[in-house]
């Protein structure tokens, strides 16, 4: 069957092969001729697509019953014993306690990063042990000198953590490989903990999970030691569970390398639950108190000025409280009132070169924690998006109470359940929001997931333009074979509302491959334009018509592909490289043409930690409406075609004085545009770390419409004057949105899990640099 560019006899002979023979084969085909086609067809029918969703379901069925087949070729878990111990601990990072002799020594750690055999350079022995109340983990991190990387002394910053030389320790107490805990250390002795959970084909950590334990090291010579002492109360799992998941990871920053206990796949996280080995309890672990509960009450205060609106200056106060009730070994509840955000970090300014709203992320602890439980959707296509709580056209919406329910109700099956209450404020009623969702696990890594989204008005108010409620009910199957190596997800989402509407659904489907050499995907999604969702993320549903200054909802079809090839070669300088090729295509609901992005790349990572890449895209835009997208004057509506070339190149991070540079130079619509982004970055190890970014983009358009010039120049500081006390200053210049901002956050962790903030903050217009705004607030939290 021919597959050449353009063609629509090409089409016309796929769809009629496929009508008269139903074979999946030819509906493959003609999906990838579809995708490589990329012109404005038509022909995509219903019978197509619906086949296309059977053949989905198909794969699905398939990839399920692979499960069993492919169990059997997973690399061999080993496995420990933990032994319980009566004595006590100082957890001082000296292992001189007469009882860690006796523990079964877990050592001869595996290579897993750059290459994934072989026993590691720098070895690692690990001891277990275990009392009423605490899992105790006593290391030995044998080394080539005592020259550590050590990036950061600020806790929770898993960026710079792996990027250090540290030793961290993986937990799947159900033994299941869906979720699990995470708690490393590195050495300096900054500490992280953050939950594990599958996303996808890949397994990521939420850091944004706090709670109370302790850890300390100590140096030796060409050696170092790590003692922890992790509370039994913060974890979750059923204490007649004798067999836990467990493993171990090792980040050598000198030599590059990252080494684990159980051997995990070069293509995986080392953090990945399906490689862990086994933990084997002699006793059971403890079980925990029902009820437990920990209070964390806060007190603030601030002072504030408003020059635009020329107020005087204006003071408040506010307390809350949070609390965290255990109610069981597997089940937690959160608790709020009041609870203040006024300390989190502030955004990281955007330059915005699209018709549609940037993605800012949740920075909220309360809504971050357990955040994979509400998690549905896509990238793009957010059901569910937690900052539309609290939050109104960036206003602060003051949230009376909250409370949050999550963790396991049975072996398989996890719950997340929260609601919100928040207040009123000027044209805007005071609402209430519900948020259900439950995770049935089928198989052994796969999971059948349910969602329900509420937001209710509660308060009435004339002038409000908020209808009474907005719903969302949501249904996916997420899928993956026991050693990660094939993935499936399909899901569909409908939103309810006051008025009745017809086309409320969200479709979406999506195959994954991850191997050593290969990654592939390949995703559908289609969105009605009365998917309407208040309490979600859907940027591309609303376009603005400049001609007739009014929005209108269009849904759209969405198809892509990702793909990676990796070359492992055998050098002393490149570690990967390889092309990635990606494309997606959008069509308006009655199958035309809306936009494409083609892009080919090619990365290379060397050994000495730099990496770098080429590109280049190709995008055609078929603007619907006269729109606006930079400048004052908006692009007429037309079909849009531009080619960029581009790349970018980060030196090596270790130095003192590390960099990244990316360019990027085309076609931007009717016109051209030259972009350059720079980071320059000097570490003074191990509390100092000072960075200056920088973004050009000069769009040079017709006379028709406006050229312009943007700059975002940013600068942060970042002084740890130890692992409890932090300096952190960030100043971002913004033409675009007009803004020159100054944060300045002291933080003082006196205790643990208690902190005195102090944060100062000012705005400027860029014009003049006149001042618009300026404040400071004190907080105080402390942990019971």
């Amino acid at each position: 069957m021919p597959i050449s560019k353009g063609s629509n006899r090409d089409y016309q002979y796929c769809y009629f092969r496929i009508k008269k023979t139903n074979s999946y084969i030819d509906y493959c085909l003609f999906y990838i001729i579809f995708i490589f086609n990329r012109n404005e067809s038509r022909i995509i029918s219903d019978q197509v697509e619906s086949q296309m969703i059977r053949l989905l379901f198909l794969l699905f069925f398939l990839l399920c019953n692979h499960n069993i087949l492919i169990s059997q070729s997973l690399l061999t878990q080993r496995t420990s014993v933990i032994k319980r111990v009566n004595s006590d601990i100082k957890i001082d990072g000296i292992l001189d306690e007469p009882f860690w002799d006796d523990q079964n020594a877990m050592d001869l750690f595996i290579n897993q990063w750059p290459v994934d055999s072989g026993l590691a350079v720098v070895q690692t022995s690990v001891k277990l042990a275990f009392d009423d109340q605490f899992l105790y983990v006593g290391a030995t991190c044998y080394d080539v000198n005592n020259k550590h990387i050590i990036r950061t002394l600020k806790r929770d910053r898993d960026d710079d953590y792996f990027g250090s030389d540290a030793l961290g320790i993986v937990l799947d107490p159900v033994n299941k490989r869906s979720n699990g805990f995470f708690f490393g250390v590195n050495a300096g002795g900054a500490q992280i903990e953050a939950l594990i959970r599958v996303n996808g084909s890949s397994t990521d950590l939420d850091q944004n999970w706090d709670n109370k334990w302790f850890s300390e090291i100590s140096l030796g010579d060409s050696v170092w030691f790590v003692e922890m002492a992790i509370p039994f109360r913060s974890l979750r799992y059923d204490p007649d569970n004798k067999t836990w998941g467990i493993n171990f990871v090792r980040n050598d920053m000198k030599l590059n390398t990252y080494s684990s206990w159980n051997q995990v796949p070069v293509n995986l996280n080392t953090i990945d639950l399906g490689y862990t080995g086994l933990l084997q309890w002699e006793t059971p672990p403890p079980k925990i108190k029902n009820g437990a509960v920990n209070l964390i009450p806060y007190v603030s205060g601030n002072l504030r000025k408003d020059y635009e609106q020329q107020q005087p200056v204006s003071a408040s106060g506010n307390i809350g409280i949070d609390a965290k009730v255990a109610l069981n070994s597997s089940l937690n509840l959160d608790l709020t009132i009041n609870p203040d955000f006024s300390t989190v970090d502030v955004d990281v300014q955007q330059t915005n070169l699209t018709r549609f709203s940037l993605f800012f992320p949740e920075r909220r602890a309360f809504f971050l924690e357990n955040n994979d439980l509400f998690s549905f959707g896509k990238a793009t296509v957010n059901p569910f998006f937690s900052r539309r709580i609290g939050l109104v056209n960036g206003e602060a919406i003051p949230i009376n109470f909250g409370a949050r329910l999550t963790g396991n109700v049975s072996e398989n099956i996890r719950v997340g359940i929260m609601n919100i209450q928040t207040g009123s404020s000027t044209g805007i009623n005071a609402q209430n929001y519900t948020v259900g969702s439950i995770h049935r696990r089928i198989g052994q890594r796969s999971t059948i997931k349910g969602l329900f989204v509420n937001r209710q008005t509660t308060s009435s108010n004339k002038d409000s333009i908020q209808n009474s409620f907005n719903r969302i009910g949501g249904f996916e199957v997420n899928l993956l074979t026991p050693d990660g190596k094939w993935g499936a997800d399909v899901g569909i989402e409908k939103s309810f509302n006051p008025i009745d509407l017809k086309e409320e659904e969200f479709y979406s489907a999506t195959v994954r491959h991850n191997s050593k050499n290969l990654f592939a995907s390949l995703t559908a999604l289609k969105i009605g334009k009365d998917f309407l969702t208040d309490v979600g993320f859907v940027p591309r549903l609303t376009n603005y018509d400049a001609a007739r200054d009014t929005t209108i909802r269009r849904g759209y079809t969405e198809l892509a592909y990702f793909l990676v090839y990796n070359f492992f070669p055998k050098s002393d300088i490149i570690n990967i490289h390889g092309p990635r090729l990606s494309t997606t295509v959008r069509l308006n609901p009655n199958g035309t043409f809306n936009e494409t992005y083609n892009g080919i790349f090619y990365y290379i990572n060397f050994k000495n930690q730099s990496d770098g890449e080429i590109n280049v895209t190709r995008r055609s835009d078929n603007l619907p409406f006269d729109s606006f997208i930079v400048g004052d004057i908006p692009f007429p509506q037309a079909k849009y075609k531009y080619t960029n070339v581009g790349f970018f190149y980060r030196t090596n991070p270790r130095k003192r004085i590390s960099s990244f540079t990316s360019s990027n130079y085309g076609g931007f619509y009717d016109g051209d545009i030259f972009s350059v982004d720079q980071r320059i970055s000097y570490r003074v190890q191990p509390w100092g770390n000072f960075s200056l970014t920088y973004s050009l983009n000069d769009i040079r358009l017709p006379e028709n419409l406006q050229s312009t010039t943007l700059h975002l120049v940013g600068t942060t500081t970042e002084i740890s004057f130890s692992n409890k006390m932090f300096w952190t200053t960030f100043l971002q210049f913004n033409t675009q949105s007009e803004n020159f901002n100054i944060n300045s956050r002291f933080q003082w962790k006196y205790r643990p899990m208690s902190d005195l903030f102090i944060v100062y903050s000012e705005n400027y217009a860029t014009q003049n640099l006149n001042v618009k705004n300026r404040g400071i607030v004190i907080k105080l939290t402390y942990w019971i």
